[in-house]
């Protein structure tokens, strides 16, 4: 989907009556806590969603909003009123409302031109199963991440390398904190991504799995792993730990590991961001699996 710039403007059309914020009222104020407060968002079961592609994604995937927001006093583009339609389709329940352009722009937090849209998600609930994993499945726990740009970064690579679900664990970053939609680039609404209080919840997961026939492997990262991660056998229905950006995993999570492996580096960096360790892991995944297929197809 393009940006904004790159689509002609249509007049704006008025929303209905009553269906406008004009001032800083309690609504504006419940919406401006989303930003900031994570116990708001944990309360209200809501979060504040911003852009064209991670909105845009949010609809395709049927994520159920609460809202849409859009500027009361400019005019929009075409993929605004178009999304703005669907969303009247799909979900009537979704109210659409408009704001003026000063307030829009503090809850998109932009100095200059307001966002075209502001959507108001919901939090779906944080169930282990929601996440579907195939016979040969990736799956993700990201331990204990302070940094929600982080957890943002890690939930898009692991979609564009295609893994089931990501699962953050313990005291961590907020999944739904706006750097971290931010950093997804929509990747939130496309990868189910549950919390998990502690490495037990993901464990019984992880046994009913393998008691219904998934033989899921846990693969821990960490640089002093007894493994490169290229000559680890990824091709297998796998449960990837990675590790506090800091502390690395928790002792529980090394313990439930069933190999750990590391990254081979070179220069004079001392490890890897904890997400762009990740990144290199998922490659290696899916650099193995479509050897494995490549090798499997027919020759000719």
């Amino acid at each position: 989907m393009s940006s904004r710039s790159s689509h002609s403007h249509r007049p704006h059309r008025p929303g209905p009556t009553g269906n406008r914020v004009a001032t800083r009222n309690a609504r504006f104020q419940q919406w401006q806590a989303l930003l900031q407060n994570r116990t708001k968002r944990t309360h209200q079961g809501e979060f504040l969603v911003h852009g064209v592609r991670p909105i845009t994604l949010a609809v395709e995937h049927g994520w159920p909003l609460r809202a849409l927001l859009r500027p009361a006093d400019a005019s929009l583009s075409a993929w605004a009123h178009q999304l703005m339609d669907q969303v009247r389709t799909e979900q009537p329940d979704a109210e659409q409302v408009e704001v003026t352009s000063e307030l829009l722009r503090e809850l998109g937090e932009k100095s200059d031109e307001p966002p075209e849209l502001v959507a108001v998600a919901a939090i779906p609930p944080d169930r282990l199963d929601r996440i579907d994993v195939p016979a040969n499945g990736l799956g993700v726990v990201f331990d204990r991440p302070t940094n929600p740009g982080n957890v943002g970064t890690l939930v898009r690579s692991a979609d564009a390398f295609g893994a089931c679900g990501v699962v953050v664990t313990g005291h961590a970053a907020d999944v739904y904190d706006p750097k971290a939609v931010r950093a997804s680039t929509g990747s939130l609404f496309a990868v189910p991504t549950v919390r998990a209080a502690a490495p037990r919840d993901v464990l019984d997961w992880v046994d009913d799995l393998r008691a219904g026939g998934v033989p899921m492997r846990i693969l821990g990262t960490d640089e002093s792993g007894s493994v490169e991660v290229d000559a680890a056998d990824l091709t297998g229905p796998t449960l990837l730990v990675v590790g506090n950006e800091t502390r690395g995993m928790s002792v529980a999570w090394r313990d439930a590991c069933d190999e750990i492996v590391r990254i081979p580096t070179g220069g004079t960096a001392s490890s890897l961001n904890a997400a762009v360790a990740a990144t290199v892991v998922f490659y290696e995944v899916d650099r193995q699996r479509r050897r494995l297929r490549r090798e499997g197809e027919p020759t000719r």
